[in-house]
């Protein structure tokens, strides 16, 4: 039986549920159409009313995020805008260079730019509860500094490749960004080419570091120029009782998980943090070839994009899901899935692996195809309802769909050129947090306990509504916001 349609077993029989309802909620997206244009970020609800919009100079690097401010309310967010700037100092698929935070009224708070002769930021960013905000960067590296760790070749006509690094900047109150925490993937490699050069090891015995010899160290041509882009990361995600950072890398179809728990300097090496492995990563799936304990045979995903943790409380929470773009096909042809996988871990974020083996899972959880496509960026979300929220990102399309794969919101952009990289959904009252009563406590006792449960049920067998008891913010108090107070009882 597929997770999402659980059985609970009340006094009045066993009753089944599932989804077939788009999630009540507002969508922000930002479309595109070309490369160095401007832009608008939209904020539209189910009718397709836009409830508030955002005018941009520069074209996005990514998608756009709501963040709350110091008042509750919709109105009192902040838009997070990643962009491209006018002049990168590395260009490849996805190059960003800036970070603006805008009042709801669009009136600029702060702007950090990251395009210099070291680092260029590129693709995504992701808000932290803390206010600050993670970025990704590529990070300019020679031939000769590639040679003395051990690098075979380097088969692009800069010399030079890029790897990458993950910056947490800080508002510094006076209208920028300051940098207070950063990780170095030139920190985590190893190879076994070179006896005489750094980090000589035996790959398969280190899955917690990367070859430096896989994969191609850029092209002579791209969507713009000649570059040196190796790893090409695009999503990064942040999963806060964890205290971990995913990651998740296009040209080596596999994604990552690292401790953000660690100073920069526990970063930069292989101990301390919460899980006592520094920098390193803590987890990676998709294709154990890439530290060779597997073959073309096991490789799971294909130039994904879109990772994200399932949140607390949501159906399948602290799941992965992603976008993986070529689940068939290769380019510039295929089709596209949105996979959800359960993984090999504990309560408290730590990864299990077996000796010699590769990270699990082997199958996915679940998955959603329905011939959809797109080469580039692309999206996917769980809601509190258990429907999951896709973009085709070079359609402009963007739609939700159920556990059981049922279409019930869709929105394409009416410009045939328009593409959107990924969209988001947020509850109308997702900001409000102006209540300190417990979620589900719905006996005023300050704790969650079977009583609660008692009343939840009573509610629905009566077709009443309790703000406490609608766990999943769907508007509704049904089955499974009952399933979600007994889980969080438990968990507790």
């Amino acid at each position: 039986m597929c997770k999402y349609f659980r059985k609970i077993l009340l006094l009045s029989g066993v009753i089944t549920i599932g989804f077939s309802q788009a999630f009540d909620g507002y969508t922000l997206f930002t479309p595109q159409i070309g490369l160095m244009a401007g832009s608008v970020t939209y904020l539209m609800d189910n009718d397709k009313n836009i409830i508030q919009s955002w005018q941009h100079e520069n074209g996005p690097a990514s998608m756009a995020y709501l963040i709350p401010g110091e008042e509750p309310g919709l109105e009192n967010t902040f838009l997070i805008y990643p962009f491209r700037v006018d002049y990168p100092t590395m260009e490849s698929g996805g190059v960003g260079g800036g970070i603006h935070c805008l009042t709801w009224d669009g009136e600029l708070v702060w702007e950090y730019i990251l395009a210099n002769e070291d680092y260029q930021h590129h693709h995504d960013v992701e808000p932290l509860p803390n206010g600050n905000i993670l970025l990704i960067a590529w990070e300019k590296r020679t031939a000769s500094e590639a040679y003395a760790m051990g690098r075979e070749e380097i088969d692009n006509p800069l010399n030079q490749i890029w790897s990458s690094a993950i910056f947490e900047i800080q508002p510094d109150g006076n209208g920028g960004a300051e940098v207070v925490w950063e990780w170095h993937l030139w920190d985590h490699l190893i190879q076994d080419y070179c006896p005489d050069c750094l980090g000589f090891g035996v790959v398969a015995d280190h899955p917690e570091l990367f070859d430096i010899n896989k994969g191609d160290a850029g092209a002579a041509s791209g969507p713009a120029m000649a570059n040196a882009d190796w790893i090409h990361l695009n999503a990064i995600d942040y999963h806060e009782e964890w205290d971990q950072i995913a990651l998740s890398s296009r040209y080596m179809s596999e994604i990552y998980v690292i401790d953000h728990s660690t100073t920069t300097e526990e970063a930069a090496g292989h101990t301390g943090g919460n899980y006592g492995k520094g920098g390193d990563f803590l987890y990676r799936w998709g294709n154990p070839q890439n530290y060779n304990r597997g073959t073309s045979a096991d490789q799971m995903i294909s130039d994904q994009h879109s990772i994200n943790w399932i949140p607390y409380t949501y159906p399948g929470e602290n799941n992965f899901i992603l976008f993986n773009n070529y689940h068939s096909g290769s380019g510039p042809w295929g089709e596209s899935a949105v996979l959800e996988l359960e993984l090999p871990v504990d309560e408290n974020g730590n990864y299990y692996i077996e000796d010699g083996e590769p990270y699990g899972p082997q199958v996915y959880l679940w998955e959603f195809e329905d011939d959809f496509f797109t080469a580039m960026q692309g999206g996917s979300f769980r809601l509190p309802n258990g429907n999951t929220f896709i973009t085709d990102c070079d359609s402009g399309y963007i739609f939700e769909v159920s556990t059981d794969g049922e279409v019930v919101w869709e929105h394409t952009e009416s410009e045939s050129n328009a593409t959107i990289a990924r969209a988001q959904k947020y509850a109308p009252d997702h900001f409000d947090n102006s209540s300190n009563e417990l979620a589900g406590d719905l006996n005023g006792d300050g704790i969650l306990n079977i009583l609660d449960i008692v009343n939840l049920v009573n509610l629905v067998l009566a077709a009443e509504f309790d703000s406490l008891g609608d766990l999943n913010d769907d508007d509704t108090l049904n089955v499974l916001d009952i399933v979600i107070l007994a889980n969080l009882i438990l968990s507790s």
